[in-house]
């Protein structure tokens, strides 16, 4: 392999177009990476970690794109460079021309719609606080999809935002719902009387959805970004995000969810909690759930619950009322997973997880260690179990290909599933290998027909496995509704035309997963 790397100071543009210019480069043949990055210190150490950091690199600077290619020969690498820059200079010609109707500053933005009350900001990182600096001062909710914005920056914005009256919504913010609006990556929910609280995008999604898939809900979904409830920053907008919905006259319901936080979070989620006078429902992955009962709290032991739970109490119905129903579910799950498990050679013991949701990936993590022990991972909830080498799976693994480590250059799994294809055909052919766990992500933002993207890797995978004589499961679960623009019915015919066992929700998915692992390992 030949690996190519150039440098060009001064020449700026969004992540957006950077990813799905990446994303052109990764579809040649021939090609075995490739990445077009700005040269942030943590893009310059994500390339490191990839093989892709070349000399030309060298003393680049956050305003210096950066181009890596690895192919083949050095023949190929340099056309595909040179490729690169002609997709760029494509992409700005385009905008260009429709700069006549774009505005290039949030002053120009507020004036074209002077009546808007919230401004979404994916700007570099670098920048991105004083953007939202600005919207807050003219009187503007905040929803920061940049990611790489300091962490005293973002304490700044909320602790100014929350003395404003004003959300702040990140940074690293992928998801809301706002006035029934679904903002970036989002799946369609009709409008009703539940509220969600999330320092979780994929975890806001899954939970919207269940909601939207019982006949519920939404009346605001308040995303704030995984390090709200870390004590860093105190979870000052899971708070503040708490008391609007508190006060909201359209909401009844009070959903919480968040990928594990800190325990002084947790205790002032418990205090808040005490204080409003409607129901809340609280899935906080990794929080004490017993702190959160006591303070009058329905504590769900996933994300699937905590929407049954949501709609139950909505419509003034018993809360437990969905345990008998997940209990004959989880009785088919377990018959499946035995017919499963019989059809495997000795040896088929492991699970390998590949997932696009990080939130998802950690409900995984949980469930797993409460049935087959701790998994290991790139950011396990157990420590003793980080993968030394996050492109090598061991034992059982499961892994977010959404974390900074294998996007770099690269667009979101959600959008591009190059990655992820390639890994699920890796890990079939590995002979200790039972089964398979994927989460798909609909919505807005996620790739339009992901389906069809999968369907031809999990055919692929289980054909390997079938010509050494080994049953491979590939385990899938869908995070969506009827209402989202890729079709989800379509979607769960075309993942069980290819083989998969499609399940509903990523709790299921995981529950026939580490079935499937207890039979192979004896413990039926």
């Amino acid at each position: 392999m030949f690996v190519i790397g150039i440098k060009k100071s001064g020449e700026y543009y969004d992540s957006v177009t950077l990813m799905l210019a990446s994303r052109d480069l990764l579809e040649t043949e021939g090609v075995d990476d490739a990445a077009i990055v700005m040269g942030t210190e943590e893009n310059l150490q994500l390339l490191k970690g990839s093989g892709l950091l070349t000399e030309e690199m060298s003393g680049a600077g956050d305003t210096d794109l950066l181009i890596a290619v690895k192919a083949a020969d050095e023949k190929l690498a340099r056309e595909t460079a040179g490729r690169a820059e002609e997709i760029l200079r494509e992409s700005k010609r385009k905008r260009a021309e429709a700069g006549a109707h774009l505005p290039r500053s949030l002053e120009g933005a507020v004036k074209m719609m002077p009546d808007a009350n919230l401004v979404v900001i994916s700007v570099a990182g670098r920048w991105a606080g004083d953007v939202a600096r600005d919207a807050l001062k003219r009187g503007l909710h905040v929803m920061l999809f940049s990611d790489n914005v300091p962490i005293e920056t973002e304490k700044e914005l909320k602790e100014l935002g929350r003395e404003k009256g004003l959300l702040v919504m990140g940074p690293d913010c992928g998801t809301a719902i706002i006035n029934g609006a679904p903002l970036c990556f989002a799946n369609v929910v009709e409008r009703g009387e539940i509220g969600i609280v999330a320092a979780s995008g994929t975890g806001l999604q899954e939970v919207s959805s269940v909601i939207g898939n019982r006949g519920g809900g939404i009346s605001q979904a308040i995303g704030t970004g995984g390090r709200d409830v870390k004590d860093s920053i105190g979870g000052i907008m899971f708070l503040e995000g708490i008391k609007a919905l508190a006060a909201d006259e359209k909401t009844r319901v009070i959903v919480l969810v968040s990928k594990p936080p800190d325990a002084g979070v947790i205790d002032k989620t418990a205090a808040a909690i005490k204080e409003i006078d409607k129901p809340v429902v609280a899935i906080l992955i990794g929080g004490d759930p017993v702190v959160l009962k006591e303070a009058g709290a329905h504590p769900a032991d996933d994300l699937e619950q905590a929407g049954l739970i949501a709609v139950a109490l909505a419509r003034g119905e018993d809360p437990d009322g969905f345990r008998e129903e997940l209990s004959r579910r989880a009785e088919e799950i377990r018959k499946t997973a035995k017919a499963e498990a019989t059809k495997m050679k000795d040896g088929q013991v492991h699970l390998r997880g590949l997932f696009s949701g990080g939130t998802l990936c950690d409900e995984t993590q949980l469930l797993c260690r409460e049935t087959i022990g701790p998994v290991y991972s790139p950011a396990p909830i157990d420590p003793a179990y980080k993968l030394d080498d996050i492109w090598k799976s061991r034992e059982n693994t499961v892994v977010d290909l959404g974390e900074d480590e294998f996007t770099v250059g690269r667009p979101h799994p959600m959008i591009d599933f190059s990655l992820r294809k390639k890994r699920i055909v890796e890990e079939a052919a590995d002979p200790s290998v039972a089964v398979i766990l994927l989460d798909v992500v609909l919505g807005y933002g996620s790739h339009p027909s992901p389906g069809e993207e999968l369907a031809p890797a999990i055919a692929e995978a289980r054909k390997r496995a079938a010509k050494e004589g080994r049953h491979l499961t590939v385990a899938c679960s869908i995070t969506g509704t009827a209402l989202d623009p890729q079709d989800r019915e379509k979607v769960n015919r075309e993942l069980a035309e290819a083989g998969a066992v499609v399940m509903p929700t990523n709790a299921a998915a995981s529950l026939l997963a580490v079935e499937i692992v207890k039979i192979r390992r004896g413990g039926e």
